[in-house]
């Protein structure tokens, strides 16, 4: 479409927007940049929907490889104990299966010493007219720390000042002790505690030279239990290693009743991999869905909708899902499909797990699942299915990456040109714009000039008709009468050449 303006506006010295008389005349030429960008943002959309999809593949390959290897979800084992109050069991990898009867005698106790009632905290406790003590405390036994803290009056000859004396020795000596002061109805005592149980924590005293007088040490004891009638001792109430790869806790003290200790495969471990790894499949598959569902108001597919790779990705996907181990000991069991855990596949594509088959399976066979997804052979489910999606998603070769790459290097032209084509509009619309000042400057000038040329022509024609203005005196002639020696006559009868008519 042309560019119009309006004479009288023109020529009242208003001049032109020459802005918009720019931006007008490009406007053709920047229909191209619109195309552009307008394929750049779909290129766009396309990369953030492989992105994503790309994104829930690797957490499906996450979900498969937690049922293959030495740390998969089948070689998790799971504890139970016939009288928790007890004691209670942890299993880590490496576990083996079993039951064990564990009694628990005695449980592993910190050792404690602790002075008689004394009338106040604040009290001297060193004998009357000496200015020094000593108190010798021995850690872990005959062959354990020997710690001696010597007394200064007004240093820490009271419980309050002796307590506090004792923990910062004790924290510099790495002695393990805590010493407090406790007050009740009956006055103050010193208590001094170890920080550790059984036998390294039992405490004594080996000397005192103070007023305080000490009660018998307690605690200081290893726990003493049996497992299997085997006799055992710990210093701790967490025992590792009277079972293999298993951890007990102990919790109380009761000779008269056995504790019966089952370990197991984690069948709920199991089950919570298997409904993850569905979860995250048909994340997957919903997304692929999604780009090929038209959408009702636009009337078009997602980005991605028309790429045949995303078909080829969606065909490999619902084959491996229908992928039968061939595997003698699934074949053997019954178990050799998903269809035979429970896990079925809906119109869509995705999956749904009826949770009383699989926990029956889980129950009754869980070495065969075991053995379906992962097996020596390396043809168990989850490894066929790994092997797909390590191909499918090859950083150079995946079926999506490949898009991708390609993708990006049509992003990359595209960018160039806009570039390119955006640097061409600015030196052009600098060579425009320096044209139409130009033409502006002179329009605006119009007003002006056109008064300095009324202006002369007034005074032109001033002049003018000053200088075309006869003088008075030259009249016009009277009719009828002719300048001397016109030869010409007035035309009167018989006025001349009467003679001529005598002869008639």
């Amino acid at each position: 479409m042309g560019i119009s303006f309006n004479a009288s506006s023109l020529l009242s010295g208003n001049g032109i927007d020459v802005n918009s008389v720019v931006q007008e005349l490009q406007a053709a030429e920047s229909g191209q940049l619109t195309e552009w960008n307008s394929d750049l943002t779909t290129l766009q959309k396309q990369a953030s929907a492989i992105n994503s999809i790309n994104s829930d593949l690797s957490n499906l390959q996450a979900a498969l490889q937690s049922f293959s290897g030495a740390g998969s979800v089948f070689s998790q084992m799971a504890t139970t104990s016939s009288e928790s109050a007890i004691a209670t069991a942890s299993a880590q990898n490496g576990a083996t299966g079993g039951n064990y009867t564990v009694v628990v005698s005695t449980l592993a106790s910190a050792g404690t010493v602790y002075t008689a009632s004394i009338a106040s905290a604040n009290t001297s406790i060193l004998p009357s007219g000496q200015t020094t003590g000593d108190l010798q405390l021995q850690i872990g036994g005959a062959s354990g720390t020997t710690a001696d803290i010597p007394i200064t009056q007004g240093n820490n000859d009271t419980l309050t000042t002796l307590a506090a004396s004792i923990n910062s020795a004790s924290a510099t000596n790495n002695w393990g002790i805590t010493a407090s002061v406790v007050t009740d109805a009956s006055g103050a005592r010193l208590a001094i505690y170890s920080n550790s149980t059984g036998a390294p924590g039992a405490l004594s005293i080996n000397n005192n030279t103070t007023t305080l007088n000490f009660e018998p040490p307690i605690g200081g004891t290893n726990a003493a239990i049996t497992i299997n009638g085997i006799p055992y001792a710990s210093t701790t109430n967490t025992v590792t290693g009277a079972i293999p790869d298993v951890t007990l806790n102990l919790t109380s003290a009761d000779p008269a009743t056995p504790v019966t200790i089952s370990v197991a495969p984690d069948t709920n471990a199991v089950n919570d991999a298997i409904n993850n790894f569905v979860t995250e499949y048909n994340t997957v598959v919903g997304d692929i869905n999604t780009q090929f569902a038209v959408n009702p108001s636009t009337n078009a597919q997602g980005p991605l909708g028309s790429d045949s790779d995303l078909s080829v990705l969606q065909s490999s996907l619902l084959n491996d899902i229908a992928y039968a181990t061939s595997d003698s000991t699934s074949q053997s069991s019954g178990l050799s499909s998903l269809a035979a855990l429970g896990i079925s596949m809906n119109n869509d594509g995705t999956l749904s797990v009826d949770s009383a088959t699989l926990d029956s399976a889980l129950t009754s066979n869980p070495a065969a699942v075991a053995n379906f997804f992962s097996n020596t052979n390396a043809t168990g489910f989850a490894d066929n299915f790994s092997n797909d999606l390590n191909n499918l998603t090859a950083p150079a070769t995946g079926v999506l990456n490949s898009d991708l790459a390609a993708n990006q290097e049509q992003q990359t032209d595209l960018n160039n040109e806009i570039s390119a084509f955006q640097v061409h509009l600015a030196e052009q619309a600098t060579a425009l714009t320096a044209e139409f000042d130009q033409v502006n400057a002179s329009l605006e000038q119009y007003p002006f000039l056109l008064q300095e040329v009324t202006a002369a022509l007034g005074s032109l024609s001033s002049t003018g008709s000053t200088q075309g203005t006869l003088p008075s005196t030259n009249t016009a002639p009277t009719s009828g009468t002719a300048p001397s020696g016109s030869g010409s006559s007035t035309g009167t009868s018989g006025t001349s050449g009467s003679s001529g008519s005598s002869g008639s």
